[in-house]
């Protein structure tokens, strides 16, 4: 039988853990307790000298923090670009039927002469069909269809077979010559492109005898085109 005392004079297993659990807590507050106040000692015995060594330190932390925060930002910068292009190259080459490396040296070569990729894609279709030998009955070769004449103002000496076997600068030159019409007639993608099929000063002639040099080639290059800021000036 249990007897009526047994809860105060007879701790069970619940109430024996619970004091020990309580005198644990005590005895680590009492050494967290005696550690701070070692360490405030030490602390106030040298305040002086530790303080500006200890400042100094967390400035440099801070700073060496700050850099490779940095250099990690400019890692994703660089990695968001990198999947960017691979994903363009791989949209490319699936939308024009293209090997991949093909898709990768118009979208590059583009890219570097001022060219919105996109645009550069348009351009060689309608041009060339993608095709390298491709030879126009005015003679214009390659992808990009340049006269050697044209070609020679930016690469003197280039022949017509190293503008129809050189994949790099059929695509280099043609998308420069592209580029420096596009400044020529003030950004105005219509304009340039025409410049491109017809010759910068048949088309500049026909503007300033009040002509229209339409013929339907710029709106061939640019149907389905979406240029990256369509309400900026000259895409129209």
């Amino acid at each position: 039988m249990k007897r009526p005392t047994d809860k105060y004079n007879d701790p069970g297993p619940r109430t024996l853990r619970t004091l020990l659990i309580r005198g644990g807590l005590l005895l680590s507050l009492a050494t967290v307790i005696g550690t701070l106040a070692g360490w405030t000692e030490r602390v106030r015995a040298t305040d002086s000298v530790a303080i500006p060594g200890d400042a100094g330190f967390v400035a440099r932390r801070i700073g060496s923090l700050g850099d490779q925060l940095a250099a990690t930002r400019g890692e994703m910068d660089l990695l968001r670009l990198q999947l960017d292009r691979a994903n363009a190259i791989m949209a490319n080459s699936a939308k024009y039927q293209i090997p991949s490396d093909l898709a990768a040296s118009i979208y590059d070569i583009a890219l570097s002469e001022g060219i919105d990729p996109a645009l550069g894609f348009q351009l060689v279709k309608i041009e060339s069909n993608f095709k390298a030998t491709a030879r126009s009955p005015m003679d214009a070769i390659g992808y990009t269809q340049l006269q050697v004449a044209t070609a020679r103002f930016y690469e003197p000496g280039v022949t017509e077979k190293r503008l129809m076997t050189d994949r790099e600068l059929n695509l280099r030159v043609g998308f420069r010559f592209l580029n420096d019409l596009m400044t020529k007639f003030d950004r105005d993608a219509h304009l340039a492109l025409l410049a491109y099929n017809r010759g910068p000063a048949r088309v500049a002639g026909i503007l300033a005898r009040g002509g229209d040099p339409a013929n339907g080639y710029s709106e061939a290059v640019l149907d389905g085109y979406q240029a990256p800021n369509s309400a900026a000036p000259g895409w129209h």
